[in-house]
């Protein structure tokens, strides 16, 4: 049976994720609040960030960089800033 959370990015009750993909408390909170859904689109947001920006994430600060802009996207509604990426409509 799937695990149902009520997805703090969509709004509403959706799959949950099957396991904690992310260690420590933020995992916890991902694993607890975000659904199947929103984080296949965060994943598509995240792979557009690395790539735009060249980031390695062998390197703390671009792993912060990562991390901030998912909770900024997961938690706090905000967008994630890619140059020359235009949405479609």
């Amino acid at each position: 049976m799937t695990r149902m959370v009520f997805c703090s990015y969509l709004k509403k009750e959706a799959p949950g994720l099957a396991f904690q993909l992310i260690p420590g408390e933020l995992g916890k909170r991902i694993f607890d609040n975000i659904s199947q859904e929103a984080w296949a689109e965060w994943q598509r947001k995240q792979t557009m960030l690395i790539n735009e920006k060249k980031l390695n994430l062998m390197k703390a600060e671009d792993r912060k960089i990562v991390e901030d802009a998912m909770i900024g996207y997961l938690f706090e509604n905000k967008d994630v800033e890619i140059e020359g990426y235009t949405p479609k409509k």
